[in-house]
């Protein structure tokens, strides 16, 4: 089991993977990777918390594959959410263009 929580940031609507440190970034390669079912029921109740305080919205446990240490979503639509747009990068945020630049 490898997985990550993926929610979007209520300020801005940006896509946001929680930390191990429980902190939101916007970088999967930063976000925690859960590897048990407690992990992942404690992850996402932390997540939960950060919605009611109006931090993120729609926290949700997403299936993971870790390469070389890299995470990458394994459904197309979270990896679209991570890395941005599947033809023009330039239209993505900085750091997922960077991103989908070097998952790709």
């Amino acid at each position: 089991m490898q997985k990550m929580i993926i929610a979007n940031r209520l300020a801005d609507g940006a896509v946001a993977f929680l930390a191990p440190n429980h902190e939101w970034t916007a970088s999967v390669e930063e976000g925690a990777v859960i590897t048990t079912e407690l992990e992942a029921e404690q992850s996402l109740a932390v997540a939960k918390r950060h919605e009611e305080d109006c931090l993120i919205v729609d926290p949700v446990l997403i299936d993971v594959t870790v390469t070389d240490g890299r995470p990458r979503p394994t459904a197309i639509r979270e990896a679209i959410r991570a890395f941005g747009p599947t033809i023009r990068t330039d239209l993505a945020p900085p750091e997922q263009a960077e991103a989908a630049v070097a998952w790709r």
